[in-house]
């Protein structure tokens, strides 16, 4: 009987050890194996239905400008513009103007004067003495006068003279006069010569002299505010022409985004690429936009610049319409040298001219105020010739004394006086000397003193121009190279970037680099044009420094 059991156990033990055993050996293996974190399930990174929202074309329109009217116009016609309706050139022309009068006015002192007086006269004077002729113990005496005369200076040897002549009717009731009634008339003749003072110069003269220098320091005045005028319209030319033409680099380059945005959907289409190339071309396009909204607020800024500087005002015609630059941008580079630009500037710099002409006005005031320490000595002479004829007084006791020449009327006393029979001739010297004479002398001094004031600042004027040219000149030849190396870098960028797309083409080149390509060609067009735009400016800069902008522009500026 136990043998039976032992058997009956060793058929069911045998089996169960073996799963035991398996099940002791899985639960082992599932201790050493780590449990699995929960995950959660993420969409892909970009599903192969990836489509963007589709966004409108950057709007070309710009504020305050009407798209449909553009203003064509030359630098030449900016330039004729500014120096018509600039209100500084406007004020230059008239202190041009002034001075002229001033000029005028200073001649003017050598104008004759001309004067004349005419009255009626009627004197009763009482008289006791018989002698005197009075008749109920008074004379009395009418007359009617008449006289007139020129007087002034001479333009030359500081004189002064004096002409005058005069005429009378006189009638009166003293007994003692032979005629009655009588005409006299005389003719005065005076000049004053200076001898020493005021013989080479006085203060008409000077006035004159320094009127004159005035008006040619209001010229060069002028052609001074016209030259800096120019200058500041072909810099805004310039300006607006980079923008303009950044602009269009911007939109060329959003084209050629937009174009292999359109590739690289075909390419995807056909599982050659990647759908996230499709995000990456959409997010550079993104990129070129912002660089077109930029670009079209520089253009609006820096056409609103041009136009406050042409413009009179914000009613004229042009204020709304869109500059359009039709002047080439390649413009001539002078080829000169430092020692003859620096020459140049010396000769032809308003500055420099305003400073000779403050000097040759501080020669005029150091001759006047020398001259003044001077003696006044003065040759002084004059000239009278009188006439007189009148009817013979009845009640007289000298009638039948009255010579014949003596009787008629006016014209009778006309013709004495021509005849100049009874004349009367003075010649003398006046002497006058201000004891110590502090007030010339100080004068005289402090002109001195102004002339070497004058003498420094043109120094320090010449230092700075010579500078000013020596920077001109070399921004001149930096921009000239820079422009040549910015020209080498724009054709290489765009053999690269040609390049880069026929390898990504091919499959052997990612779109990473065709964009980096891009932007690495957008870039380097838009520096060749700011190097051109600044080599245009930088040729502005130098003729102003050498004092050649109404030269090479062709301007000549009127009063």
């Amino acid at each position: 009987m136990a043998a039976v059991y032992r058997n009956i156990l060793d058929h069911i033990w045998t089996p169960l050890a073996g799963v035991a055993v398996t099940f002791v050996l899985a639960l082992s293996v599932v201790a050493q194996t780590p449990t699995p974190s929960p995950t959660i399930d993420l969409p892909p990174p970009v599903q192969p239905s990836f489509v963007s929202a589709p966004r409108p074309t950057p709007d070309p329109s710009r504020v305050g400008v009407d798209g449909g009217d553009p203003w064509s116009l030359t630098i030449e016609q900016a330039i004729d513009l500014a120096l018509t309706n600039n209100n500084d050139i406007d004020v230059s022309r008239n202190n041009v103007r002034i001075n002229d009068y001033n000029l005028q006015a200073a001649k003017g002192i050598y104008d004759p004067l001309f004067s004349s007086q005419t009255y009626y006269e009627s004197r009763t004077t009482p008289t006791a003495s018989t002698i005197g002729g009075a008749v109920g113990g008074s004379v009395t005496q009418r007359q009617f006068y008449n006289d007139f005369g020129f007087s002034g200076f001479t333009p030359k040897f500081g004189g002064q003279y004096d002409l005058l002549f005069n005429q009378a009717r006189t009638t009166t009731t003293n007994r003692n006069t032979t005629l009655n009634p009588q005409y006299p008339t005389n003719m005065i003749a005076s000049y004053t010569q200076p001898l020493w003072r005021g013989l080479r110069i006085d203060a008409n003269r000077r006035n004159i002299m320094i009127a004159a220098k005035n008006v040619s320091i209001t010229e060069s005045q002028l052609r001074q505010v016209a030259m800096t005028q120019i200058r500041s319209v072909e810099q805004a030319y310039w300006d607006l022409v980079y923008a303009l033409r950044n602009l269009q680099v911007q939109n060329d380059t959003l084209r050629q985004a937009q174009d292999q945005l359109e590739s690289n959907k075909r390419l995807v289409e056909k599982g050659v690429l990647a759908p996230i190339e499709v995000v990456a071309a959409n997010a550079q396009i993104s990129t070129y936009e912002q660089a077109i909204y930029a670009a079209q607020e520089s253009v609006t800024r820096d056409e609103n610049t041009l136009k406050t500087i042409l413009l009179p005002d914000r009613r004229a015609p042009e204020w709304s319409r869109p500059i359009m630059p039709v002047t080439d941008m390649n413009r001539e580079v002078p080829r000169i040298g430092l020692e003859v630009a620096t020459s140049e500037a010396m000769k032809n710099r308003p500055e420099i001219e305003q400073l000779g002409i403050s000097k040759d006005i501080n020669q005029i005031d150091q001759r006047y105020y020398k001259d003044l320490t001077k003696p006044q000595v003065n040759l002084v002479g004059s000239y009278t010739s009188a006439g007189l004829a009148g009817t013979p007084n009845p009640n007289s006791s000298g009638f039948a004394t009255v010579p014949d020449v003596l009787k008629g009327g006016y014209f009778n006393s006309l013709r004495n006086l021509y005849a100049q029979d009874f004349p009367t001739y003075r010649l003398g010297v006046q002497i006058a000397l201000p004891i110590r004479n502090r007030t010339a002398k100080a004068n005289f001094a402090r002109v001195q003193v102004e002339g070497d004031r004058i003498a420094n600042n043109r120094a320090q004027e010449e230092q700075l121009i010579e500078a000013e040219v020596r920077n001109a000149l070399q921004a001149l030849r930096s921009a000239e190279a820079t422009l040549a190396s910015a020209t080498a870098a724009r054709e290489a960028a765009e053999e690269l970037y040609s390049s880069e797309q026929r390898q990504f083409r091919a499959g052997t080149t990612t779109f990473f680099l065709v964009l980096q390509r891009q932007t690495e060609l957008s870039a380097a067009r838009g520096r060749e044009i700011q190097a051109r735009t600044n080599l245009n400016k930088a040729i502005s800069e130098f003729n102003h420094s050498i004092g050649a902008t109404l030269n090479v522009n062709n301007v000549s500026v009127g009063k």
